[in-house]
């Protein structure tokens, strides 16, 4: 056996097979010292860029300025004074005397009804009335000689010392009496049922003119000549008269987080569609108390008062107004962003001394930490001003807001300050 294993090693030698593995094994080895150090030189390149980035600050100055703070609410125009016209009686319409935009005065015929039949009405009233009063004459006739009568008998009965007339005779000539006093009383209850009827028909009739209960313009006509009304159940509404479009207001629907700020007097301004380019000036004249709810969204109708004697303004347009409630000068004002901002915690960098494995692999960074706003009832919150490079806080007391910038009301800072607003992470 040991001949044999000599006789084949000195086969591999003659063949030069040993010198062959011994190259592949130099390759393979020179090939992964590359792939090493280019794993280095590339996590080392890596970290390095991770510690070269350095972080700015977005910042804003602090200053002193007015502050005008507004709520906003949507509504559309009205007239002060609109009344709707109708009629409480039926019938058919005979003539239309006033259109749209016609301008009309207290007790204008605006339209008529077709009056036959409230004509025949009156007519049959007063005929019920009159025979009613023709009975009326008869039994009060009645009513005299059974009057008479009884006297007479009360004559007879003194002088006979009660022996004649009978007694039967003599209640008899009573009960007469008392029933014709009781048919005249009733008489002249049906003449006043029939006067009242009477009374009743002639209004009617009356009524079948329409006429403008006020001065204004007419603004609606929901009728046309032989169109037939039924006034039975509901009045139904003829004309939309305006009062007065010389003054209108404005009605918006005012949100329940605002209300509490809105005022009577406070000045408001507001805008239309149809004028695009021109501002409304307008007074709060009425916050009701009375919510709206329309879909969950709680709201309050408010009233402004316009001036529109160039009759600019229409009836039904959509306003957006802008009410002023609060005024306030020379007051230190810093953005709202400021207010918000809140710095990162500081990165733990890792030392020299880690393994490769953790400089190649890191951790991700901590989460910020939310910083403490302070008393929310006391509107104290925190606010950054940079010095020397670094965001240093402040507490600070907040008061009103435009939505953009906020009244500062406490709080050590000045004029000029520079407010840390945001962060921007730059590579020199």
């Amino acid at each position: 056996m040991k001949n044999s294993a000599d006789s084949f090693s000195d086969i591999n030698q003659v063949l030069g097979l040993d010198r062959q593995s011994a190259s592949r094994k130099s390759v393979r080895f020179v090939v992964a010292a590359v792939v090493v150090l280019g794993v280095i030189a590339a996590a080392v390149g890596f970290l390095k860029s991770r510690n070269s980035t350095v972080i700015q600050f977005k910042t804003a100055v602090a200053r002193r300025g007015d502050l005008t703070v507004i709520v906003t609410a949507t509504g559309t125009l009205q007239p002060v004074n609109q009344v709707d016209v109708g009629t409480e009686v039926s019938g058919t319409i005979k003539t239309v005397e006033a259109d749209y935009n016609d301008r009309v005065k207290v007790g204008q015929v605006l339209a008529r009804l077709d009056t036959e039949k409230l004509e025949a009405q009156v007519l049959q009233s007063q005929a019920t009335l009159e025979s009613i009063e023709a009975r009326l004459v008869d039994a009060q006739a009645t009513v005299i000689e059974a009057r008479d009568n009884l006297e007479r008998f009360k004559r007879v009965r003194e002088m006979s010392g009660g022996k004649v007339p009978s007694q039967k005779e003599y209640d008899n000539a009573d009960a007469t009496l008392k029933r014709a006093s009781s048919s005249e009383a009733t008489l002249k209850a049906q003449i006043s049922e029939a006067k009242w009827k009477l009374s009743i028909d002639q209004t009617n009739l009356s009524r079948a003119v329409i006429r403008s209960p006020i001065n204004g313009v007419v603004l609606k006509r929901q009728v046309e000549p032989g169109q037939t009304v039924a006034a039975s159940l509901q009045t139904p509404v003829l004309f939309t008269i305006a009062e007065n479009l010389a003054q209108m207001e404005v009605q918006v629907d005012v949100d329940e987080a605002d209300v509490a700020q809105v005022k009577v007097g406070q000045q408001a301004s507001f805008t239309v569609d149809g004028y695009p380019e021109r501002t409304f000036s307008a007074v709060v004249k009425q916050v009701r108390y009375g919510p709206e709810t329309v879909q969950g969204v709680v709201t309050y109708k408010t009233l402004l008062s316009v001036d529109n004697s160039d009759l600019a303004l229409r009836p039904g347009m959509t306003a957006t107004a802008n009410i002023t409630v609060k005024r306030t000068a020379n007051v230190m004002l810093v953005p709202n962003v400021a207010l918000r901002f809140s710095p990162p915690v500081a990165e733990e960098r890792a030392r020299t001394t880690g393994s490769l494995i953790s400089r190649l692999f890191p951790r991700p960074p901590p989460a910020s930490k939310s910083r403490d706003t302070g008393d929310a009832k006391g509107k104290q919150q925190r606010i950054y001003v940079l010095r020397d490079g670094q965001p240093s806080p402040i507490s600070v007391t907040t008061g009103s807001t435009d939505g953009i910038m906020t009244e500062i009301t406490g709080g050590d800072i000045t004029a000029g300050a520079e407010v840390v607003t945001d962060i921007i992470s730059a590579s020199p």
